[in-house]
């Protein structure tokens, strides 16, 4: 049995903005079948704590940050948890990472230094009779970890696997506070936790973690080219050695077109033209014998999401209709509802439901994602699990996920979407034109739908990856 430590900012179901949380919450179920026992340290926002079943007290600290903070032993949703409780860092209303003006709040850095700092002593000072033998510490969030271990009696012992979800998200914080977030004089060099002048938890991580990982081999080796490494490719290519990309996963248990309550009738191909009326009415498209296309994101310029309007006109003269779900860039989310206001054929619902993204998933024929970098990328799988045919841009897992109906594909029965390359408005607007074509032929489309459906999406796979990697670490060196 390996005992892991997994360190994280926020976990499925419980608390989500993104797809870090659906791997939090997914990986620990899929490892149990490795003989892999993980209890995941997470900080006690409001909606952890009111979701919890508490177990047990396990330690405190009395002024950290300002304030008392405790960690206690909970369970839910089938996961055993390590709640960091510490109401002036995380007893707040609305998002986890911004304020009510949408920027990030002041203090984050102080917020996940005390993450970082309770799992460093969790993971040295046993627990009940539990100690871990690795900690898996994912994103900036958990980066100081590392760091915090080697200056804790014991640390040493303890392996550390730092996991890149996102390598544009880093948390720097001013230099003013080193001391104040207790990272040593030592750490703040080039080859350390300094970047440019300000301090990275992100950097510290990748520096000081026994191993890295990211969600694809592809992003792996993307991350380190000047072109997506975001400043930190120099520090990834001196650790190539030591990193690897082992691709998500998905819940086959939470997206599951039989078994899925929020549709109307099963998945693809048998239920989706019920699916796909009922996705119409809910919003407000008009019928039509095109491909009913989704968006279910984030709205930002990394989702590729100002390529596709410029793409969007030809789709939908050819026939195309599109709806959206999501939110992010005011600017972009204007612009969506201008497109909705002037043309029928598109639908658009600024904000994030997550039952109406299974009722898209269910009733689409295509689901877009024209990132200009996605390390792994979910929407795509539940796409694949749907038989929503993904349209996707040729970069990070995107590119690992997807086969490409080109001609020798279809020849051979094995495509399973679309992708397009450059990541550009005029490749998309080729790869949409593409989905008409396709979607006009029916025999060529069912194929398209059951092979989507018969790809392997789940973590079973990547989970065997996981628990060979930590067996790895914990061999003699």
């Amino acid at each position: 049995m390996i005992r892991v430590l997994s360190v994280a900012s926020e976990c499925a179901p419980l608390v989500k903005t993104g797809g870090l949380a659906d791997v939090v919450g997914a990986l620990p179920h899929a490892l149990r079948k490795q003989d892999v026992e993980v209890r995941t340290v997470l900080p006690g926002y409001p909606a952890i704590l009111a979701a919890v079943d508490w177990v047990d007290d396990v330690m405190h600290e009395d002024d950290l940050f300002g304030g008392r903070v405790e960690v206690f032993h909970a369970r839910a949703a089938g996961l055993e948890l390590l709640v960091v409780k510490a109401d002036h860092l995380f007893g707040r209303d609305g998002a986890i990472y911004l304020n009510s003006e949408g920027a990030d709040w002041s203090d984050n850095a102080e917020r996940f230094a005390c993450l970082s700092w309770m799992a460093a002593r969790l993971a040295v000072e046993p627990h009940g009779g539990w100690q871990a033998d690795i900690v898996h510490c994912h994103d900036w969030q958990a980066g100081l970890v590392p760091l915090y271990l080697r200056t804790l009696p014991g640390g040493g012992r303890v392996r550390t696997l730092i996991t890149i979800h996102n390598i544009a998200f880093q948390g720097l914080a001013p230099v003013e506070k080193l001391e104040r977030l207790r990272i040593p004089g030592w750490a703040f060099t080039p080859d350390g936790a300094e970047y440019w002048g300000k301090i990275s938890p992100l950097k510290a991580g990748l520096v000081y973690a026994d191993r890295l990982s990211t969600v694809s081999p592809t992003y792996a080796l993307e991350l380190m080219t000047p072109a997506f490494g975001m400043g930190l490719d120099g520090v990834i290519r001196e650790r190539a050695a030591d990193l690897c990309g082992i691709l998500n996963g998905i819940d086959l248990d939470v997206w599951s077109p039989e078994h899925d309550g929020s549709i109307e009738r099963y998945g693809a191909p048998e239920g989706k033209a019920a699916n796909k009326a009922a996705l119409r009415d809910l919003f407000g498209l008009p019928e039509g014998g095109g491909p009913l296309a989704v968006v279910i994101s984030r709205l930002s310029e990394q989702k590729g999401l100002d390529l596709l309007i410029e793409a969007l006109p030809s789709f939908l003269d050819a026939g195309g209709q599109l709806a959206l779900l999501g939110s992010g860039d005011r600017a972009l989310e204007t612009r969506f509802r201008d497109l909705a206001e002037t043309h029928a054929q598109v639908g658009v619902h600024i904000g994030y439901n997550e039952a109406l993204s299974h009722r898209m998933m269910a009733g689409a024929d295509a689901i877009l994602v024209p990132s200009r970098f996605e390390p792994c990328g979910l929407t795509q799988l539940y796409g694949l699990r749907y038989g929503t045919v993904p349209v996707v841009a040729l970069t990070g897992g995107l590119a690992d996920t997807v086969i490409h109906a080109n001609d020798a594909a279809l020849k051979r029965g094995v495509a399973t979407g679309l992708q397009f390359a450059p990541v550009t408005a005029e490749a998309l607007k080729g790869a949409l034109a593409r989905l008409v074509e396709l979607h006009a032929q029916p025999e060529v489309w069912r194929t398209l739908q059951t092979n989507a459906m018969s790809h392997p999406v789940g973590w079973e796979s990547s989970a065997a990856t996981y628990a060979a990697l930590y067996q790895d670490m914990m061999a003699p060196a």
